[in-house]
């Protein structure tokens, strides 16, 4: 099935949408399992270079099936480069929003287990996942710093692992070059920030033409996460059927056994 169909099908289960600030991009999707819970969080951030181009809608197929599996998934948009609709973003909103989104889950009234909460993003999701997962290491009144939930977990599906290989892209995220801002780049770049201080994961398809699966391997052997190549190109992560996926889910195991 391809993943157009599948995002079809997903929007005939309306998820409880939670608004998280004033603009249209500040908003989650909470999916839940079924049961009584406490249910552990999996917080999905989605790709597309940071761009308004893309937002979570994608990552729905991947919200059904870890729901489907006894997680409370969490789909987080946030402001994006560009104008319009998801426009806005950059630095600091884009991290600002991110890092509201995930302490947002503090105050939703749902049966949440926030001991046991795991960040899963796709390429420049990945980025933003690796730096949230990142956040308790931030330096005092950083951009993000001070969270009030804390991951346990992270996967990085097919990451921007390396921003400076991201070109144009992370300067306008960032704001300026790496010599304009070596302090946002220090904190935003996951290969510059370094191991996050808990497990992490990255998945990484070896066609891919996108973000080369060579940055990848390069993260994993300076940070010691755990790597794994699998089949197919940049978008396989995201669809539930593929081996980048079920690289994923066994590495997280069932849910309740989600932060092993």
């Amino acid at each position: 099935m391809s993943l157009a169909l599948r995002i079809g099908l997903s929007l005939l289960a309306r998820p409880d949408r939670h608004r998280l600030g004033a603009d249209r991009s500040q908003v989650a999707d909470l999916h839940l399992p079924r049961g009584d819970g406490p249910h552990p969080v999996a917080v999905l951030l989605h790709g597309g270079y940071w761009q308004t181009a893309y937002g979570k809608l994608v990552c729905r197929p991947l919200a059904r099936d870890l729901a489907r599996r006894g997680f409370a998934v969490w789909n987080l948009e946030y402001r994006r480069l560009g104008t319009g609709r998801g426009g806005g973003g950059g630095w600091p909103q884009t991290f600002e929003d991110v890092a509201r989104g995930i302490d947002a889950l503090a105050d939703v009234a749902a049966p949440l287990d926030l001991s046991r909460v795991v960040l899963v993003g796709h390429s420049a999701g990945g980025q933003l996942a690796l730096w949230a997962a990142s956040r308790p290491r931030l330096p005092s009144g950083a951009v993000g710093g001070a969270p009030r939930v804390v991951a346990s977990r992270v996967v990085a599906l097919a990451p921007v692992a390396d921003l400076a290989r991201a070109g144009v892209h992370a300067e306008q995220l960032l704001g300026g070059t790496l010599a304009e801002r070596p302090d946002r780049w220090a904190q935003a770049d996951p290969l510059r920030a370094g191991a996050p201080g808990i497990p992490v994961l990255v998945v990484h398809p070896t066609l891919d033409a996108t973000v080369s699966v060579e940055r990848s391997r390069a993260y994993a052997a300076a940070t010691g996460a755990e790597f794994v190549e699998t089949a197919g190109e940049h978008h396989d992560p995201i669809y539930p059927s593929s081996e980048a996926w079920a690289a994923a889910l066994a590495w997280l195991g069932p849910a309740q056994l989600a932060t092993r």
